[in-house]
């Protein structure tokens, strides 16, 4: 596949329409493809409720939900627990022992004020009859879902010693097919479980190529509603947004610096695919590549010092660095094939998860940049678009499913895999967002 074709195969895949894709209200229903084998065992007990008026999320049920849906634990159906313990006092670790349980969590919600909470839990563990860990979440009741989320992320880290991810949200573009010749094409939010799914933007042209600002509080994204692309950066909260970059030629691949006042794209304003930088304030660009190669798709290091990006210039698309301030690009994916592209750094810079391209198709592949080693994570013969979550565990992509176009994820290392689909319709161009305070 050409470099060309890189830089437009969203379009097309774009174009490419199946069955009425979902509404706003239709939730990613996430499917356990693949957990690890022996996932660790977990009780989570009902949370006592102590509110005056009925509760509109059950807490313990999203958490169940999160750690269920990471592959790594496998949570006791509520229906098998031999008792609902409310305090440590109250936990008979003889009857838990029996079961297989290595750990339990037990909490409740009580209610502080007019709709204000708070959720206090425990994890412990079951063999050493220890608690591990102790917490109180206030939380409004607007926040009950978002906060139960946190509450995952805490028993997760705990446990596992691995920050957690379930508080967080993801952007994608749906397609509505009309006619035979037109698309209703939507630019989305939820909640990483699917939850919560909300239209930033709805256009009968092309969107493309979400990215998240650090904080979560704006996007940047492709539009063709002009008839030929251009970049916009949108609140999500007030729904403003502006036009940053427009004209002719090629206006793609926006990515926010780790500060969030710059944005790094690629344009063809000269007739060529080059890398820019603009500072969002002043809106003044800086040309960062000048060669006769198409070089795409850019993305900031961790650090804000470098930016990778794909490119043509060895012959075919391979990924390279180049230093923020200037000097010459380095290739970075040696070994790996004739392609490569599509570029996503994990948050500590150290690995780079990539489209890898070959006989069997184009898969996700996890660069170790330390090591100079690379692994394929996918099995599919069209995936793309990868995003790392921000805690690094997890790699979320497109792919192609049973019925279209899909979300799909894999952890770094191979062992947990999920597909994340509509229950009708098709999405894709994944972006994973940043954890949400």
């Amino acid at each position: 596949m050409s470099l060309v074709r890189v830089i437009f195969i969203s379009i097309a895949l774009s174009c490419v329409t199946g069955a009425a894709a979902a509404q706003s209200r239709d939730l990613l229903e996430i499917r356990i493809t693949q957990g690890i084998e022996g996932a660790l065992p977990i009780a989570i007990v009902p949370f006592d409720w102590a509110a005056d008026a009925p509760a509109e999320v059950n807490v313990s049920a999203v958490v169940a939900a999160d750690l269920r849906g990471s592959g790594r634990f496998a949570p006791m159906p509520v229906a098998d627990l031999p008792s609902r313990p409310a305090a440590f006092s109250d936990i008979n670790f003889k009857d838990w022992r029996l079961l297989g349980m290595d750990n339990l969590v037990i909490g409740q919600v009580k209610q502080t004020s007019a709709d204000q909470f708070a959720i206090e839990f425990r994890v412990i563990d079951v063999i050493s009859e220890k608690q591990l860990a102790g917490f109180r979440i206030p939380t409004s009741g607007k926040n009950l879902r978002l906060t139960a989320h946190h509450v995952s992320d805490l028993i997760f880290e705990t446990i596992l010693k691995i920050k957690g991810a379930f508080a967080t949200r993801i952007a994608y573009i749906t397609v509505e097919k009309i006619n035979n010749k037109d698309s209703k094409f939507r630019l989305q939010i939820s909640d990483s479980d699917g939850h919560n799914a909300r239209t930033i933007l709805e256009s009968r042209e092309p969107l493309l190529s979400p990215a998240w600002s650090p904080s979560g509080d704006r996007l940047a994204y492709v539009s063709f509603e002009d008839r030929n692309s251009a970049i916009y950066v949108q609140d999500i909260r007030s729904g403003k947004r502006e036009k940053v970059a427009f004209g002719r030629g090629i206006n793609s691949s926006p990515a926010f610096s780790p500060d969030g006042n710059s944005l790094l794209m690629t344009r063809s304003r000269d007739g060529n695919p080059d890398i820019f930088l603009m500072d969002l304030k002043t809106k003044k660009q800086r040309r960062l590549t000048t060669h006769p190669a198409i070089d795409t798709e850019a993305r900031w290091t961790p650090d804000g010092r470098h930016l990778v990006f794909t490119s043509d210039r060895g012959g075919g698309p391979q990924i390279y660095r180049l230093p923020i301030d200037g000097g010459r690009p380095k290739r970075l994916t040696f070994n790996m094939g004739n392609y490569n592209s599509r570029a996503s750094l994990s948050p500590d810079g150290k690995q780079m998860a990539v489209v890898n391209g070959g006989d069997k198709g184009y898969r996700i592949a996890v660069v170790d940049l330390e090591r100079d080693s690379f692994e394929i994570l996918t099995d599919a013969s069209l995936d793309e678009s990868p995003s790392f979550a921000p805690n690094g565990a997890m790699i979320i992509y497109a792919t192609m499913g049973r019925a279209g176009a899909e979300l799909a994820a894999v952890s770094v290392d191979g062992r947990v895999r999920q597909r994340l689909a509509l229950q009708k319709g098709e999405v894709r161009e994944p972006a994973w967002g940043p954890i949400r305070k």
